[in-house]
């Protein structure tokens, strides 16, 4: 049964994959008419239910109108194509205070602003750090601590987000 099970794994991964990198590809072009960025788009499972979510920002912030017209155009590409075969949710909304830095251009944006990143093997016993993001070349990250700078490879680095302060 074990590889039965990885073979139908795999293939999940592979639709939810296209789904991702088709809506994707329709949001770039949708974004130089509205002139907003898009963030990030995800497609998955949560308690039973498959999720479309399309993370989008601009210039100042996103609104609640921007992201209604976002979603309304979607909406009506998602049906004219009718890709996806599982039922799903769709959302689209602005990626929140604490968004995952996962993109180049998301790293490249966020310089100078604090991060918190967790490893998926610990350092020197420490998982857990955060700091300033001082650089990124593509493949390193620098953090800058309160000890010393600390750089990453994107692989070592199971989630990096923006610091959120209360």
């Amino acid at each position: 049964m074990g590889p039965l099970f990885y073979a139908y794994e795999r293939i999940e991964m592979s639709k939810s994959e296209t789904y991702v990198k088709r809506t994707e590809e329709f949001l770039e072009k949708l974004s130089g008419e509205l002139e907003f960025e898009v963030v990030d788009v995800e497609f998955v499972k949560e308690a039973g239910e498959y999720y479309l979510r399309a993370y989008c920002d601009m210039e100042g912030g996103i609104g609640i109108e921007d992201c209604a017209e976002i979603s309304r155009r979607l909406s009506d590409w998602l049906d004219e194509n009718d890709f996806i075969d599982e039922g799903y949710i769709l959302e689209v909304s602005s990626p929140g205070l604490g968004r995952a830095l996962k993109k180049d251009k998301d790293f490249l944006r966020e310089l100078g602003k604090e991060v918190e990143l967790k490893l998926y093997k610990p350092r020197e016993g420490v998982k857990d750090f955060e700091g300033v993001l001082k650089s990124f070349d593509g493949e390193n990250i620098t953090i800058e601590t309160e000890d010393k700078d600390e750089v990453f490879t994107k692989k070592e680095i199971a989630n990096i987000r923006l610091k959120i302060d209360f």
